[in-house]
């Protein structure tokens, strides 16, 4: 079979995966967010926590818990960080440096998973576990439990309750995650990714020379690293190593973890505004900004003109992994990057510069396509209300949208939203690069240079947490930037989001009529996906041509 039939019959397999997902996993969701029955386990917790699971809370309530429920665990994982030495199964790695554990700490609570170090190294297999991959999985629970909020915001009316933070994020863990990554990671072990318990082993080569192979609990982290879209691996290498993504089934079945739960929210979204075409509407959105991607990354990476060498060779093989070729690569690299995942199978350093350039692009349009764990759909559903805001203006009549009249209250949340993180993006990467000693971390000068910079400070403040590769970020200031990048991006928005689900949900609905504006039909999917374009294009444009436009023309 031919590299290219392979990878069309990879992504058509995907699609259907995705399909056959999409209704079960969206209505499940739905049921999971909705049932006003506990389970005992769940019951307990609540006991154990002191917390009501049957009041709701305001806006500023449900705030406030997700906000100190994300201080304390910055604080014990940034502990767990510095004494990780002290604890069973360290491997004898030492404490982690202060700036790093700050940077480690947040990236994995913000879900960003963002890494200056290398994780068979720098951490032993208790701290992975007990530490890294419980913020994995709580980190994803938080931004569903926000994005339920903020669907409860649409659906209700003339009440200041959005639902309990404390109760979304049990469920959404116990009843959701845990499950699921059970089931994958049993497949995973099967498929050939390591789940042990095993320190390093030295094992003479075929050179006769010695050689260190670390092992570890991989594959039980590799699940909800994929599902969570959290994205940071147990090796440096992350889904390019061996250990974490053996063969072609490993890489499309990661694909598909990433994508599954953010694909199927979009149903959820329908399902709970009891219109499940409204779902579909932003289902569309994803899909024509996915597939879009998808086929610029491929094209770039198979055909490129500005490497004679590539060129020459067929295709853009630096950076890449034999075993999985350039469709494999470039699709891993759309998905992780439209999502706020940020695993990588290859390194999008030595991507062209309309490749790696696309990567940039899709992390700053706000990973709505389909985005991570719940800040996707949150990011678009702001974005909707922007949309009708506009055709509003274009008609001049009061814009509406799932029966609430967008007022200037909700629309300074949904713009204030969406200038957080261009903000905190072109800022701290202007701050990089006036600096020498910050300039001096490029690998490369010149265009991909400043790339490096600019993908970096993308991926924190957006939450996805991959990096160009090229940039040497473990400096105590790389470290402390982008840690508060990662902070800034993830929980300013947090507020505007649940700020707009309060002020909704305390609106009265109002009736469709003959001048309401249908948001379940093309038109409109047009529009959302025009102003998702423009907005992002007349935002970061100079900095893109500054980047990866001006190395392309060069």
């Amino acid at each position: 079979m031919n590299d290219t039939l392979a990878g069309w019959l990879q992504i058509l397999a995907l699609v259907v995966a995705l399909a056959l997902s999409f209704r079960p996993l969206g209505d499940y969701l739905a049921y999971v967010l909705t049932s006003p029955r506990h389970w005992r386990v769940e019951r307990l917790l609540y006991r154990l926590g002191g917390v009501s699971g049957d009041a709701d809370q305001t806006w500023t309530a449900f705030l406030r818990s997700v906000l100190a429920f994300s201080l304390v665990s910055v604080l014990f994982l940034y502990g767990f960080l510095r004494l990780q030495n002290h604890f069973l199964l360290s491997l004898g790695t030492p404490a982690m440096d202060a700036d790093q554990s700050f940077n480690t700490a947040v990236s994995f609570v913000t879900n960003t998973n963002w890494q200056s170090y290398a994780g068979e190294s720098a951490l032993g297999h208790l701290v992975q576990m007990a530490g890294l991959a419980v913020q994995n999985f709580v980190s994803a629970a938080v931004g569903i439990a926000v994005v339920a909020a903020l669907i409860r915001g649409f659906t209700r009316h003339h009440t200041d309750r959005v639902g309990n933070f404390w109760v979304d994020l049990t469920r959404v863990v116990m009843r959701v995650l845990l499950p699921l990554c059970v089931v994958f990671a049993i497949v995973l072990v099967a498929a050939g990714v390591v789940q042990n318990l095993h320190g390093f082993h030295t094992v003479t080569t075929l050179s006769g020379g010695s050689q260190s192979i670390p092992g570890g609990p991989v594959a039980s982290q590799e699940v909800i690293k994929e599902l969570g879209t959290n994205g940071g691996g147990f090796y440096n290498a992350n889904s390019a190593h061996p250990f974490e993504n053996p063969n072609g089934f490993t890489n499309w079945l990661e694909i598909y973890l990433l994508l599954v739960i953010a694909v199927s929210l979009p149903r959820t979204f329908g399902t709970m505004a009891g219109d499940r075409r409204q779902g579909y509407a932003i289902l569309g959105v994803m899909a024509l900004i996915w597939a879009a991607s998808t086929a610029v990354v491929t094209a770039n990476e198979l055909y490129s003109v500005s490497s004679t060498a590539g060129h020459t060779a067929g295709a853009m093989m630096e950076g890449k992994e034999q075993r999985f070729g350039i469709w494999s690569s470039a699709l891993f690299a759309a998905a992780t990057t439209l999502t706020s995942c940020g695993a990588v199978n290859s390194f999008h350093d030595s991507y062209t510069p309309g490749g790696g350039g696309m990567t940039i692009f899709n992390m700053m349009l706000g990973e709505i396509a389909p985005g991570g764990t719940g800040s996707g759909l949150y990011g678009i559903l702001v974005l909707a209300v922007v949309a009708v805001f506009v055709a509003g203006l274009m008609v001049g009549r009061t814009p509406e949208y799932l029966g609430k009249k967008l007022r200037g209250r909700q629309m300074k949340f949904a713009s204030l939203y969406i200038l957080t993180t261009p903000a905190v993006v072109l800022t701290g990467a202007g701050i990089a690069m006036a600096l020498p000693g910050e300039r001096a971390a490029m690998l490369n000068p010149g265009p991909h240079g400043f790339s490096e910079v600019l993908y970096a400070f993308t991926s924190a403040a957006n939450n996805n947490g991959s990096a160009f590769a090229g940039l040497s970020a473990d400096t105590v200031w790389y470290n402390t930037a982008l840690g508060l990048a990662m902070l800034v991006g993830r929980f300013l928005p947090v507020v505007f989001v649940l700020a707009l689900a309060g002020s909704l949900a305390a609106e009265q609905p109002v009736p469709a009529n003959a001048g309401t504006l249908p948001t379940h039909r093309p038109l409109f999917v047009g529009l959302l996906t025009g102003v998702i374009l423009i907005v992002v294009g007349l935002t970061y444009f100079p900095a893109l041509a500054l980047g990866p436009l001006a190395e392309g023309l060069r």
